[in-house]
């Protein structure tokens, strides 16, 4: 391993992720984007230091806009907390033609967008979100057992190559 290898190591180590482990239990994901969010000075140093939690968020597209609803940014210990909302609406960055066919899409078939990660990236705070179908419940109960079975067959070849 060469200095670039450490160097990506200790970046990685160094990145904020903030990841929503709920979506994949309830949604199958058809195609993901990357947006910009625009955010104040308090909340950038908020989320760089881990405080946000994308639980119970979703996007919605108003007019020719996209917005970060009911996401929880969390107070800045160091910054003044007058009049700040942890849940206001945050608008996201696109551009217009991909705002316009994630509206078409959504439009066209019982489709949502939701917000998979919260991450860094050369200084800047961007948000993966997923164009998503929901999971009927049956699905989710099949989903489940296949992990059981999975997980029991692993448990049983422990055994055995020991």
């Amino acid at each position: 391993m060469g200095i670039r290898g450490i160097i990506r190591d200790i970046r990685e180590f160094f990145m904020t992720r903030i990841v929503n482990r709920q979506i994949s239990r309830d949604y199958q994901i058809l195609d993901t984007f990357e947006a910009g969010m625009h955010l104040i000075g308090a909340e950038v140093k908020s989320i760089k230091g881990g405080r946000m939690s994308l639980a119970g968020a979703f996007v919605k597209i108003i007019g020719s806009e996209i917005y970060l609803v009911n996401a929880e940014i969390f107070p800045y210990p160091f910054a003044r907390p007058e009049g700040y909302q942890t849940r206001r609406s945050r608008k996201l960055l696109l551009h217009k033609r991909e705002i316009l066919n994630l509206k078409i899409k959504m439009g066209s078939s019982n489709l949502t967008l939701v917000p998979l990660e919260c991450y860094t990236t050369h200084g800047f705070i961007k948000l993966k979100i997923g164009l998503a179908k929901g999971k009927k419940a049956y699905e989710k109960r099949d989903e489940l057992k296949k992990r059981d079975l999975q997980r029991e067959i692993q448990r049983e070849f422990r055994g055995k190559i020991k």
